[in-house]
């Protein structure tokens, strides 16, 4: 097990990270909770409703191909409204369609066959985060229950006029991260720099971002060892440098595959 000195385990917001999730045939029930990431299976083929319990979906992030959700293009927040031309995104993942009346979306994958695709799904009153793994199943429906006790719940609506910006001016910086289209007020630095991280990984900084109070880094990390490499978020969550989030973009390597790791730290 790797554990290098100096990290802990610990609960980020919003980090990417998987969580156990009952699918059954035709309809898959996820327990979920603000903030904390959940795995569902998303049909590489048909389209796949996700819809959240008593609640409606009023906004959706992630690296969006195109989409019919009002007045929102790609990489940016488009919200459950009314439909508009969608605009093309090459780099996204996800092709959404939003039902107003309903209160759901409708997503449908693009791009590379296998690679997980990350979305933050919105309600009034939380933001979950999905983990979706392509699979060649029928169309499905992902129907998101949140887990968190009521009495957690009311405490959690008294902050929730900081909370959502916070967590939105995070999303905002890892989306401009992973999609290289950086707002005019984040500073980029080309580093290429190594790290030492684990005898079996070849770790390695390649861009410096901040801004906004932020300070996000873009790493490169390659298994050089012979057998497949399991990775968590958990896993870069030092003692020390003001963590507030960590996404990898692929979980599972095999010998020779590489993958990219983003950090998100507090600013000065």
């Amino acid at each position: 097990m790797r554990n290098p000195a100096g990290y802990k385990w610990a609960l980020l917001l919003p980090t990417l990270w998987l969580a156990e999730s009952p699918i059954v045939h035709a309809l898959q029930l996820v327990e979920a909770a603000d903030g904390v990431t959940v795995e569902a299976i998303l049909s590489v083929k048909e389209s796949t409703r996700i819809r959240i319990d008593g609640a409606a979906i009023t906004n959706v992030f992630g690296n969006i191909y195109s989409s019919n959700c009002g007045g929102a293009a790609p990489q940016q927040q488009p919200g459950a409204v009314g439909p508009s031309a969608p605009q093309i995104n090459p780099a996204g993942e996800i092709v959404l369609e939003c039902d107003a009346e309903k209160g759901e979306v409708y997503v449908r994958p693009v791009g590379a066959a296998g690679k997980p695709v990350n979305l933050f799904i919105s309600s009034q009153h939380a933001t979950y985060t999905l983990l979706l793994r392509r699979s060649d199943t029928p169309a499905d429906t992902i129907v998101i229950r949140d887990k968190t006790p009521r009495q957690a719940k009311a405490d959690n609506t008294t902050s929730a006029g900081r909370q959502p910006q916070h967590v939105r001016v995070l999303k905002a910086m890892l989306v401009a991260m992973a999609s290289d289209r950086v707002p005019t007020d984040v500073r980029v630095e080309e580093v290429s720099r190594p790290i030492q991280l684990w005898a079996e990984a070849k770790f390695s900084l390649i861009r410096l971002y901040e801004g906004r109070g932020l300070i996000g880094e873009r790493y490169i990390l390659t298994n050089v060892s012979s057998q497949d490499m399991v990775l968590a978020e958990q896993e870069f969550d030092r003692e020390t440098g003001g963590v507030l989030a960590v996404s990898i973009e692929n979980h599972n390597l095999r010998p020779g595959e590489s993958t990219t790791v983003y950090v998100i730290r507090q600013g000065v």
